[in-house]
């Protein structure tokens, strides 16, 4: 689940933040409670978004959904234009992950496997950036619900609600002095939480220090070290075409890249080579994974979640498919339905 926190907070788990980009202002602030204008959208969620990236942070973050909790030390630095993150799990096997810019390196010391990787802009929170803010408020509205206190922190509580079926909704608590992401809880169609990523202490504007990542970076002495190749592509390219994309999603990203299970990698193992599509709607992503259906590997179709994330696994022909998500259930077997093999 610790994997995810990135993705939900746009923190620094294992996804590269988004750089600078100009915020106007706080937009909302002062206006009564209720419906935000549709243009506050985006700027309220792009403070959110910013916040992460400029500030020095550092606190203990907890992730808890279908009845699974994890929790993890985490930090971030700004340093000029540059950025250095790490993150400590502190339930579970012992992993470690560090970034500096683009570049995340993930320790698991009791296998002795590190995994060094570069990462983009995706897997952000929010999702805007990569999928067109400003077609943001065409699937979902923003409601002003006042004011609470997270970690001890005076908080603006802001609720983000679904236009449709397809995806799902937010609560949202954002510091009122620096625009930081406090906690989320992912809502389903009833406004029931289906899952809550929140500090549960954090000191904002710390000092930063970048050497405490950069040195530890460093370290890769006696550890058997994963570089998995990523090499851009299209479906197109590989024989596939999407006929049927779920409304307000958008392809931001595919690649063939490399997936071993690192965390679990023994010497020797099988590389699995896989084709990776990244949908985003400018809240969340929906990853398509395609590979060579194996009947050892792949020997039935599965669908499940865990707290908000779906999962769907399915045979297409000589194919196996698994699209991922925290979208609904419908929403996946839209995106599952809608593949097909072109060549």
């Amino acid at each position: 689940m610790l994997s995810r926190v990135s993705f939900a907070f746009t923190l620094a788990c294992a996804a590269l933040l988004a750089g600078p980009h100009a915020w106007a202002g706080n937009a909302g602030a002062g206006e009564p409670q209720g419906i935000a204008k549709q243009r506050d959208v985006r700027g309220w969620l792009m403070r959110i978004h910013e916040a992460a990236s400029r500030r020095n942070f550092q606190g203990t973050f907890v992730v808890s959904g279908g009845g699974n909790v994890a929790s993890a030390r985490m930090a971030h630095y700004c340093e000029g234009s540059s950025q250095y993150e790490r993150i400590e799990s502190l339930d579970g096997k012992a992993r470690n992950v560090f970034r500096h810019n683009d570049v995340v390196h993930t320790f698991w010391p009791t296998n002795r496997v590190a995994l060094v990787e570069e990462r983009n802009l995706l897997n952000s929170f929010p999702a805007l950036l990569q999928a067109g803010a400003d077609t943001l408020a065409d699937w979902y509205e923003l409601q002003v619900q006042g004011d609470e206190r997270v970690a001890g922190h005076a908080a603006d509580v802001l609720v983000v609600r679904p236009k449709d079926a397809y995806r799902y909704g937010y609560r949202l608590w954002s510091d009122k002095t620096s625009g930081l992401l406090l906690r989320a809880d992912v809502l389903g169609a009833q406004g029931e939480v289906l899952e809550t990523s929140a500090f549960s202490d954090i000191a904002i504007g710390v000092r930063a220090q970048p050497d405490s990542v950069i040195q530890a970076m460093r370290k890769l002495e006696g550890y058997r070290v994963l570089r998995p190749v990523m090499s851009p592509t299209t479906l197109e390219r590989e024989g596939w075409a999407m006929r049927q994309v779920t409304p307000g999603f958008r392809q931001v990203n595919c690649v063939n890249r490399e997936m071993d299970g690192a965390g679990d990698a023994a010497p020797g193992g099988e590389v699995q080579k896989v084709l990776q599509a990244i949908y985003a709607d400018g809240m969340t992503y929906v990853s398509v994974f395609i590979e060579p259906f194996k009947e050892k590997r792949h020997n039935r179709p599965m669908q499940g979640a865990v707290g908000a994330t779906q999962t769907l696994s399915m045979r297409q022909g000589d194919w196996w498919v698994t699209v991922i998500g925290d979208v609904p259930a419908s929403t996946l077997r839209m995106f599952a339905t809608g593949l097909e093999r072109t060549k």
